[in-house]
């Protein structure tokens, strides 16, 4: 493994933890299971592509990814909330709109961004050209949207938000505006998906259609395993275990792909979504193998 490859994994993981973050609100604290993540993403990156193209501040473009994937929450929220279409098919629909949104935006499959500034070039004159700097900055951003979180969820609409994924009906008789709560929570946490894939797209060197696949897997999966290793009721707590557990879980497929055992089953680069599912089943049961062995302890 060399320095080089453990330094990417850690920036994709860094990413990919925003998406996580994303994914913890809608399918933990709203209790709403959200497919949009598969075209919020991608949408993200169209949007921040697009912008540095015509010149717009790297940073900026950045925000413009994040209000374009609050829309997309808003839009599926809306679906389910006013018009009663079911929750996951509302995500079902939003996602794949958003497949030709994104093409639209883009003009094209992909955009790239040879000789555009990004946001990791400004940092340059501060942090200069080490293979660590792109590395510094994500973990930097991504540990200032957790601190964010933290700080809004102990804030009155913040708990509003959370009673209303824990009991829909006391929420109500206690006077939330539920519906409200709802479609905040949507917009908040595609907005921190698709800022996921404007990163993802600074960091990579362009945006692509097909980036978005899996997104919602490798989200489902960063909050199982980050729950699983770090268990807690504290939102600061769990919303650490989701970073951790999604850098975790890049570093399993990293070795994965890099693992001679698989080599000689025939696997290649591929196969990453095969691979990839096959993780998560592995992080699905990790819980209950947990728990069992738990049992087991307290048996003897």
């Amino acid at each position: 493994m060399s320095l080089l490859a453990l330094f990417g994994t850690f920036e994709t993981g860094l990413v990919y933890a925003l998406v996580a973050l994303g994914v913890l609100i809608s399918f933990r604290i709203l209790d709403f299971p959200d497919l949009t993540a598969d075209g919020s993403f991608p949408l993200g990156a169209f949007t921040c592509a697009v912008c540095m193209t015509a010149g717009v501040n790297p940073i900026l473009t950045i925000l413009a990814g994040f209000c374009a994937g609050m829309l997309a929450g808003l839009l599926t929220a809306w679906l389910n909330i006013r018009l009663g279409v079911l929750q996951l098919l509302s995500g079902i629909i939003v996602m794949t709109a958003l497949y030709s949104v994104n093409l639209r935006i883009g003009g094209a499959p992909n955009v790239p961004l040879l000789g555009t500034q990004t946001i990791f070039d400004l940092f340059q004159p501060i942090l200069g050209t080490g293979i660590w700097q792109s590395t510094l900055i994500l973990l930097l951003i991504t540990l200032l949207i957790k601190l964010l979180l933290d700080w809004f969820f102990g804030t009155e609409t913040g708990l509003a938000m959370r009673a209303t994924g824990a009991n829909l009906r006391m929420a109500r008789a206690q006077g939330i505006s539920t519906g409200k709560m709802i479609m905040l929570g949507m917009a908040l946490s595609n907005g921190l998906i698709a800022l996921a894939g404007a990163l993802f797209a600074q960091l990579v060197g362009g945006a692509d259609v097909s980036a978005g696949l899996g997104t919602i897997v490798f989200g489902l999966a960063a909050v199982i395993l980050g729950e699983a290793l770090l268990p807690s009721k504290n939102i600061w707590l769990l919303t650490l275990s989701v970073i951790i557990g999604s850098v975790i879980y890049r570093l399993f497929i990293m070795v994965a792909m890099g693992s001679e055992t698989l080599s000689g089953l025939g696997l290649k680069t591929q196969d990453l979504n095969l691979i990839t599912s096959t993780l998560v089943v592995l992080v699905l049961l990790f819980p209950k193998i947990k728990a069992k062995l738990h049992q087991r302890k307290q048996s003897l």
